[in-house]
């Protein structure tokens, strides 16, 4: 599904937009995030130079998280009060808990980890939501979340660039 996305992405804004633009939307976008980011950006697809691409992905994937962190929990309260959208909150807070063992347990540290290893339903936004539903403070969980974002960009650089490089560079 990913790589349909970040094809999508590519076909949609190719011609239209700078690749750097590109690769900056895609990091932003929830479940592409930066690892999608950074394979688009990689040899493979969009060749943006690795010094690049880099901080264009960890910016662009770190923009959401603070409006995530300070206001999500705020609109999820506002959208349980609908009838059509209780539904759809309910079972995207279902599904994010259902992975917060490990923050919970260990906060700071388990947040960094489960932002910085790319799996799938890990990363900035999810570990973001995670944080704000237990009630992580902001001063607490964005370090944590950026150390995590940074520590996914270095793995997801050596697949993107080194492993993929290899073939595609």
């Amino acid at each position: 599904m990913s790589e349909a996305m970040i094809d999508w992405f590519i076909g949609t804004l190719g011609g239209k937009v700078g690749k750097e633009l590109i690769a900056f939307i895609i990091s932003m976008v929830p479940i592409l995030e930066l690892r999608g980011g950074l394979l688009a950006a990689g040899p493979a697809l969009l060749d943006i130079p690795m010094w690049q691409a880099i901080p264009i992905c960890v910016v662009g994937n770190l923009i959401p998280i603070p409006f995530i962190l300070l206001l999500i929990t705020k609109i999820f309260d506002w959208m349980k009060g609908t009838r059509k959208l209780k539904p759809i909150v309910e079972k995207l807070e279902k599904k994010a808990m259902s992975k917060s063992d490990q923050i919970e347990k260990y906060e700071f540290w388990g947040l960094m980890i489960f932002v910085g290893i790319p799996l799938p339903g890990t990363g900035a936004w999810t570990g973001a939501l995670i944080a704000a539903l237990l009630g992580i403070r902001f001063r607490k969980a964005f370090p944590a979340i950026v150390l995590g974002v940074c520590l996914a960009a270095f793995i997801m650089t050596v697949l993107s660039y080194g492993f993929l490089g290899i073939f595609f560079g």
